[in-house]
């Protein structure tokens, strides 16, 4: 999927219409498209209102002959698309704007989908929410990263593996960067935690799917001493219940 077409998605995204990997790959895309981010939740708020608001039963085929058409006509893309995007956002205009088959394909899921259409309006609403959260902590996690304070610690693992943390005592914050981590067991994920003098402070989960990745440690740095990375249960544990597999000292 190429840097345009990303921008074409936000039609079958609102429907709930995209593959797995593509939906994924989109509500990435959104974090940092506000073009795409408004348009999806446009799109999602037209289906669930028609849903609510039609009660015909469609015509035989109908849902076939959309769906059909979906994978042979594009969608306009929402950055090169004509002033008229932002000349009206009522209902009617809005509706109006939209191209032919976004348009057939909101009406399917209004007549033939029903409740499905608020449920995909709620879904759209729920990415709205956590592109906005992945934002807030990718500003914090730079906050912290060019912090003048900033300072670098790292540990090592057998084979080459180990982390990273960036400590910024005056943004009182962490950013800790795994790399080359092993996937942990079936049913466990890696922990982060802060050390407070000997007590462990949950800091935050680890992706157990990605084996090297950046994330901003939860919650302030406080007086910490240090961080380690334990094994735990999925989903994380109050406190640790596994011996450190990686420690590292702030100094």
């Amino acid at each position: 999927m190429s840097a345009v077409d990303v921008h074409t998605l936000s039609g079958a995204y609102a429907l709930h219409a995209l593959p797995e990997d593509e939906r994924t790959a989109f509500e990435r895309h959104l974090t940092g498209c506000s073009p795409c981010a408004q348009e999806t939740r446009e799109l999602a708020a037209v289906a669930a209102r028609l849903g609510l608001a039609l009660s015909v039963t469609p015509p035989p085929g109908l849902k076939a002959a959309v769906m059909a058409r979906i994978g042979t006509v594009r969608q306009e893309n929402p950055r090169t698309a004509p002033l008229r995007r932002t000349a009206a956002r009522s209902l009617p205009g809005r509706a109006a704007a939209l191209s032919h088959w976004v348009a057939a394909a909101c009406l399917v899921a209004a007549a033939g989908l029903g409740g499905a259409a608020l449920w995909q309006h709620q879904e759209a609403e729920r990415a709205q929410d956590r592109a906005r959260a992945a934002s807030v902590r990718l500003d914090r996690l730079a906050e912290v990263l060019g912090a003048p304070d900033a300072r670098t610690h790292r540990a090592s693992l057998p084979g080459g593996a180990g982390g990273t943390v960036v400590v910024s005592r005056e943004r009182d914050g962490a950013v800790f960067a795994a790399d080359g981590m092993a996937r942990p067991p079936a049913g466990k994920v890696y922990q982060l935690w802060y050390d407070d003098a000997g007590t462990m402070r949950p800091a935050g989960l680890l992706d157990p799917e990605r084996s090297t990745e950046a994330v901003l440690m939860a919650g302030p740095v406080d007086g910490a001493k240090g961080m380690g990375v334990t094994v735990e249960p999925a989903g994380g544990s109050p406190r640790p219940t596994s011996a450190p597999l990686m420690a590292i000292a702030f100094g």
